[in-house]
């Protein structure tokens, strides 16, 4: 076959105005294909399954995340215990800056029972001011204590003169 009428073959324009395309398939294909291969111009079921199952999971998989990091807060704000504001800051602190010491230290914290040591030194200091005879500083604890005391009758304590006199008797000397 010369040059120019294999050309001719290649490149002549059909016979008639339709193309004939065949709807078998490739003879080199297999003749049964799996169920999740689509046929041409059918909507891929599989993708649009694994595709709505890939947006649940990572909703999914970030709602438990939330969850575990606010772990110390939540346990630290159901016990109403004292170090709740710094336990909050160190989850802020880890979410921010990725360091996890944070999250580890706010855990422990939030597991641990602080000892209360502000009311015992209030108490002290109430205890000091009244010996010293300064007016002690008014706050929502000693308004209420003031009420109290000034709804019952003050008792009467005899006075004793001498060895056993009271330090009110003898006076104010602290």
């Amino acid at each position: 076959m010369s040059q120019s009428n294999f050309l001719s073959t290649v490149h002549s324009p059909p016979t008639s105005g339709t193309q004939n395309l065949s709807e078998q398939l490739h003879p080199q294909a297999p003749h049964h294909l799996p169920f999740f291969i689509p046929a041409p111009g059918e909507t891929d079921v599989l993708m649009v399954v694994m595709g709505i199952f890939l947006v649940a999971a990572v909703l999914w998989v970030g709602t438990l995340y939330w969850r575990l990091h606010s772990l110390p807060e939540r346990m630290a704000h159901k016990s109403e215990k004292l170090q709740f504001e710094i336990v909050a800051i160190l989850g802020l602190l880890s979410l921010f800056t990725h360091i996890h010491l944070f999250w580890v230290a706010g855990l422990l914290l939030a597991l641990i029972d602080l000892p209360d040591f502000g009311t015992p030194l209030r108490s002290i200091a109430r205890s000091v001011e009244k010996m010293a005879g300064t007016a002690p500083d008014v706050g929502p604890e000693a308004e209420h204590e003031a009420k109290s005391a000034s709804s019952s009758p003050p008792a009467q304590a005899p006075k004793k003169q001498g060895a056993g006199a009271t330090r009110e008797a003898i006076g104010r000397h602290v």
